[in-house]
């Protein structure tokens, strides 16, 4: 609970707050890994807060280490910056594409992460949130990218 209030003061306190989440694609890029956590509902990229001092690659790479066990292989390529206004005002999320990397272990459940999985493109779980649908069919040319992570 303090870690919610503490979030919220954070983005009403700053000016701008940035995102970084990760597209981790398995070598055929037919399945995505996604998460699901303990404090919110449905299915979405691992991913999380820049953190003073780190690059929004760094901040990715790091979440994708805590979240998921992924450890990078390679550049990740940088999808798409998305304003994020629609939750907190001045949110942006930096979002990577992840094609080269190892996963030597996965992380038990925790108080923040209920469960992971890789899922085939064309049979997402159905509580998979709307904004990362989206996000998937921008990657696969389905869709142009929009501008905003969520539709208002």
């Amino acid at each position: 609970m303090i870690h919610k209030v503490l979030q919220r003061y954070w983005r009403y306190s700053r000016g701008l707050t940035l995102g970084a989440q990760g597209v981790v694609l398995d070598r055929s890029d037919n399945n995505v890994l996604l998460i699901r956590h303990t404090y919110r509902a449905g299915w979405h990229f691992p991913g999380g807060g820049v953190e003073r001092g780190e690059t929004a690659e760094d901040a990715m790479s790091r979440e994708l280490r805590e979240e998921a066990g992924i450890e990078i292989e390679g550049s990740p390529e940088l999808f798409g910056l998305y304003a994020n206004h629609l939750l907190f005002p001045g949110d942006h999320i930096a979002l990577f594409v992840v094609r080269t990397w190892r996963q030597p272990q996965i992380p038990a459940a925790n108080h923040e992460i209920a469960e992971q999985g890789f899922f085939p493109l064309d049979a997402l779980p159905a509580e998979t949130s709307p904004p990362t649908r989206l996000r998937l069919e921008e990657i696969r040319g389905l869709r142009p990218r929009a501008a905003h992570w969520s539709v208002p």
